[in-house]
């Protein structure tokens, strides 16, 4: 069965607005929400946060009063789409704990996003971060068990394994190594546009959460972990950010954003167990359809294009939040050893001995690093530290 959002009918914009009581939804039960709906409810929330954020750019970028008008209109309905979404989370899910959601959203989100991407450079471009979000959920996983002993695993199940990855440590590179190559829209597949939209705002969240919170916890251990991952999270939106198509036109990225929306409140809502949760990204679709349409008059409008000009002729195939044990662990064993060096990915050994990415490692790993400290401190209270894995033994030799 495939769905094209561009011959649907939503709701009219005027009927989208929503009272307090219907946006002050109840949250989840931390206990017994599946942990998929957990991933899912970050994603759509990472989603419309760069909506919004989008959409004000956009208005800082024009003085056309019918654009700033069309797109204040919009920007609020995708607010309230937001706060519906986030308001999900409840009170006593500590910012670890919600922690560890992000990291399982960066975990089988991007490798699933990965496996399906049909460009190869995309597509190794996914799998380099995907290693490295997979570590992030270790080191936390460890600071979780060695601060609160709690199991991450009471969060992710068994769907996730938690195991070290591209250590956090080797992951410090100079800031020009991280600006990757563009895509091209006029030659890309069109989801591969969409699969890293998706991502940009993925790790745009999580940048934001950690930048946030990282300074919360009292202790001095879980305050480094966060200072240190954070700045990861930021290499990481400037190497997805990098690969989106930087010549294509306001509104074709209005038209990409509204799209791109339908396209995961479509898939959400096909694997979604919670009927209530279903039922709302049910109702942000049917919203998402009426913005969508409302961008693409606007790029006829301004840009005198289609839309179908660069939008996928249906959605086949929803994204899925499923299990990639077997994937990740492929992609371990035969990227572990990679870095970048500007747009290529490279072994760190063929590196010459001058190269940048020493003299950055030196700068910032001088005195030690919260990633490796947090291990060793588990294994000095613990005796070993936490993994929990399923399909037997580390692809990587004496981990």
């Amino acid at each position: 069965m495939s769905f094209n959002p561009l011959t649907e009918k939503g709701i009219p914009l005027d009927q989208q607005l929503r009272n307090w009581s219907e946006l002050n939804i109840q949250p989840y039960n931390k206990q017994d929400v599946h942990p998929y709906t957990r991933t899912r409810i970050i994603t759509m929330n990472g989603i419309e946060v760069e909506s919004i954020f989008f959409s004000h750019q956009f208005a800082r970028h024009t003085s056309d009063p019918d654009i700033r008008k069309y797109l204040a209109q919009t920007r609020r309905i995708e607010q309230q789409q937001q706060k519906a979404i986030n308001w999900l989370s409840p009170g006593d899910e500590s910012p670890l704990e919600t922690t560890i959601g992000y990291e399982q959203v960066a975990v089988d989100l991007t490798a699933y996003l990965a496996r399906v991407e049909p460009n190869p450079y995309l597509k190794q471009a996914f799998e380099f971060g995907l290693l490295e979000d997979f570590d992030h959920l270790y080191r936390y996983a460890n600071l979780l068990d060695l601060l609160n002993g709690k199991k991450a695993e009471k969060l992710t199940g068994d769907l996730t394994e938690i195991m070290p990855g591209r250590a956090t440590a080797d992951e410090h590179r100079h800031p020009i190594d991280e600006v990757r190559q563009p895509s091209d829209s006029k030659k890309a597949d069109p989801f591969s546009l969409l699969h890293t939209m998706t991502l940009v705002a993925a790790e745009q969240q999580t940048m934001n959460f950690y930048m946030t919170v990282g300074n919360q916890p009292m202790h001095p251990l879980a305050r480094g972990l966060y200072l240190e991952i954070a700045e990861i999270e930021e290499q990481h939106v400037t190497h997805y950010e990098s690969l989106l198509d930087p010549t294509i036109s306001w509104f074709q990225r209005d038209v990409l954003h509204q799209y791109n929306e339908c396209y995961l409140y479509y898939s959400f809502m096909q694997q979604e167990p919670d009927p209530r949760i279903k039922q709302l990204w049910e109702l942000h679709l049917n919203m998402e359809i009426e913005q969508l349409r409302l961008a693409c008059d606007m790029l006829r409008k301004y840009d005198g294009k289609e839309p179908e000009e660069f939008l996928p002729s249906s959605i086949s195939e929803p994204v899925k939040f499923q299990e990639n044990k077997d994937y990740i662990r492929q992609v371990l064993k035969d990227q572990v050893n990679l870095t970048g060096d500007e747009i290529k990915f490279v072994p760190v050994s063929d590196l010459p001995e001058n190269h940048r990415y020493f003299q950055y490692q030196e700068t910032v790993n001088q005195g030690g690093v919260p990633s490796q400290q947090v291990i060793e401190q588990h294994e000095q209270q613990m005796g070993n530290d936490y993994k929990m894995t399923t399909e037997g033994k580390s692809p990587l030799v004496g981990v």
